[in-house]
Formats: structure tokens, sequence, C-alpha cells
């Protein structure tokens, strides 16, 4: 790997002549601006605002623009009489512990390679420390022209330095905060807690760029004449509201399952639905037990209303209605014979209501029927001692009367 940088890390009286590689490179795909017209490539040129000509990078200098929009120039010479003491150097200022160091600080990361053999012993000694001590040192190192803060760590063999940005680099995060106060309930920790138990943890060597991945084939059916047919867009909730313990739990789920190798049904995102209080299987069974009881007492009950409800329809032309002093409406049958025999008959239809939850439907429309006769035996026998009533009642009132 080319070195970007030559110099020495300082420790203490120490000097460990190092060279600085870059621990990481962009794979990500670049693209260029085109003409739409004809294809050519659109090309950026260094122009000077006062003769309007293109200039080259010989021809390039340094400058500071100050507040009232003067240039300052500022010259390599200027800058190299500066006392920087890390110009060439990496110099070490502590050791402090790594979660010392906020994450938000990490920028670019490069790896310290020994510059020569006598520079192995000393390296060596430094990587050794850092990992007995558990620790990270905190630097100063120069680099394209400005002072920059680093931290130095072991990784396998290697020293490897993470560029920091310095501490008044870092916005205050309190204005990306939620609004109001937000109240987190201890069931929803508990199934946070189970999700993340459940996804575990994660070989970071397996982890890619998926996308990158799609543009470069992409790129290759476009370059081989293919046609490329267009992804379907994912459905990604919509900023809905949902209920967070469903959709907890539900991701629970698919967690388990997509670890046992179930899958999730065919890869659908789950539906998710407001929680119901039923928090058994025995309580659903025992809910549609009784369900289906009360359906067949009810068809019972039906069908008894409708046997004493043919009966009443004919009893209607018989019963006589009159007015009480008090203003409240009575009806009566044509003899007391009838008010004795109506409960007689309901005995007999409570019995065959009783044989017909046995005998199922059939049975109680057979009981049904054989009910109807004996009711029109009890009409005739009202009949029959109606008039004998009738009479009666008549010569009571004259009596009455006078």
């Amino acid at each position: 790997m080319r070195s970007i940088w030559n110099g020495a890390i300082a420790f203490g009286l120490v000097s460990i002549p190092i060279k600085l590689i870059n621990a990481t490179e962009n794979h990500s795909i670049s693209f260029r601006q085109i003409h739409l017209a004809d294809g050519g490539r659109i090309r950026y040129r260094k122009v000077c605002e006062l003769d309007e000509e293109e200039v080259s990078g010989g021809e390039i200098g340094k400058a500071y623009e100050d507040a009232d929009g003067t240039m300052i120039p500022i010259t390599d010479e200027d800058l190299a009489q500066l006392p920087l003491p890390t110009a060439k150097t990496i110099e070490i200022v502590a050791f402090v512990p790594a979660d010392r160091i906020d994450p938000l600080q990490m920028d670019t990361a490069y790896y310290l390679s020994a510059n020569g053999v006598p520079a192995a012993k000393p390296y060596t000694l430094l990587r050794e420390a850092l990992k007995h001590s558990n620790r990270v040192a905190v630097a100063k190192y120069a680099l394209r022209g400005r002072e920059r803060l680093g931290m130095l760590r072991v990784v396998d063999d290697v020293i490897a330095m993470h560029g920091l940005l310095w501490p008044d680099e870092i916005r205050p995060p309190q204005d990306a905060a939620p609004d109001g106060d937000v109240t987190v309930r201890d069931a929803e920790l508990d199934l946070a807690d189970a999700l993340m138990d459940t996804l575990g943890e994660v070989d970071m060597d397996s982890l890619h760029d998926d996308y990158r991945e799609a543009v470069e084939e992409l790129v290759a059916a476009k370059a081989s004449g293919e046609s490329v047919l267009p992804a379907e867009p994912e459905d990604t909730g919509g900023g809905k509201v949902i209920d967070l313990i469903a959709a907890l739990e539900n991701s629970v789920r698919a967690a388990r399952g997509s670890q046992d190798g179930e899958g999730d049904g065919g890869g659908d995102m789950a539906d998710v639905h407001p929680i119901k209080k039923t928090s058994s299987k025995a309580s659903g069974k025992t809910a549609r037990t009784t369900g289906a009881a009360e359906t067949s007492k009810a068809a019972q009950t039906t069908g008894a209303a409708q046997t004493t409800g043919a009966a009443q329809s004919s009893k209607a032309a018989r019963k006589t209605t009159h007015r009480t002093p008090t203003g409240k409406t009575v009806t009566r049958s044509g003899s007391s014979t009838t008010e004795k025999s109506a409960p007689k008959s309901t005995g007999a239809k409570k019995s065959t209501a009783k044989k017909s939850t046995a005998k199922k439907t059939a049975a109680r429309k057979t009981e049904a029927k054989e009910s109807t006769p004996k009711k029109s035996t009890a009409k005739k026998r009202t009949s029959s001692s109606g008039g004998t009533a009738a009479k009666k009642t008549a010569s009571s009132r004259k009596r009455t009367s006078a």
C-alpha cells in the first residue's frame, strides 16, 4: 500500500519513524455529467473572474477572504514558517480509556507502519503497551495544511490512527431530540430487549453494500443492451402511526422464524393489528363454547316463542279488553278454565323444550307440532264453558248495579 505521509510518532523521548497509509477506501460508484443531446462529457474549467481566462494548476495559489471580500494571499512559504511542531510528528499527548472518545468525533482511519528496521522495536513496544493498558492514545498531527486530532489504537498487530474532529466541531444534539415528554412502558422495553436478544450479533464481514451491487448490475445490463426491469417499491409504512407493542411482537416472531429457518411466509411484511386482551388459548376456547351454547339456547327460545305466538293469535278472537278504574288495560279470556289450562300447556312446552335439546332441531319441531292439538282441545273446553261464565258475570253485574 502506498503511504500518503512520512513522519514519526513522538512517545515521550522515544521517536518512532512511521509511514501513514489509508486504512479505508471508497467503493461508491461515481458518475460523470454528460450533455443529454449528444452524450458529450461536461467538464469544469478554472476561470479567472477578472480576465475570464482559463488558468492551469501552477498558476493557482491560496488566499484568505476577509469579511469585506478582500483576498489576502497566503503562500506555502508563509505556512512553512509557522511554529507547527506536529508538521512531521504525531505527538501523543495522553492515554485514556477507549470509552472516553465520543464516536461522533471519529473521522478517517489510517494504518501506521514502521518505517525501516530501526523502528520495529519502539513500534512493537508502543503496540504492546496499548494492548496491556486497554487504553488508546490521543495525539496531534498535521496533514494537508492543518493540525488535526487523532486516536491511536491496536488493530491485530498494527497501530491504527483515527482522525478525530475537534470538540468544538461537534454540534450539540438537543435540537434533534423529540419534542415533549415521551413515556416508554415496561412492556415495550421488555419486547425491545427480546427483539435485541433474538436478532443477536452479526458477522461484520458478511455485511455489504446492496445498492452498489444493484448499480453495478444496472451498468452491466445497459452496457450489454439488455432491458432493465424496474424494481417493485417496498412499503416502508408511509409514516403511519402503528401499534408499537404489536410491531415489536411481530418483529420478534419474524426474527425467531428467520433464525429457525421457517421464514415469514413468503417474504410479505406482517400486518400490524391492535392487541386483543385475550391472554390464553383456553379463554378463546371458552368463548367459542359459550357462544355456541348461547346460539343453541337462542334457537330453542325462538322456537318456543313462535309456538306461543301461534297459540296467542288463535286466542285473540276470544279475548276481551276493559279498562280498570286506575286506568290500566286488562285483557281477559272468555273463561277461567283457559287461565288454568295455560300454565299446563306452558309446562308441557318446557318439557318439550328439554327433550328437543337432547334430540336436536328435528325433535323440537315434532314436539312443537304435537303440542298444537292439546292447545286446540283447551280452546274447545274454554268455548264450551264460556257461555256459562258469561251468564254468571252478567247476573253479578245486574245485582251490583241494583
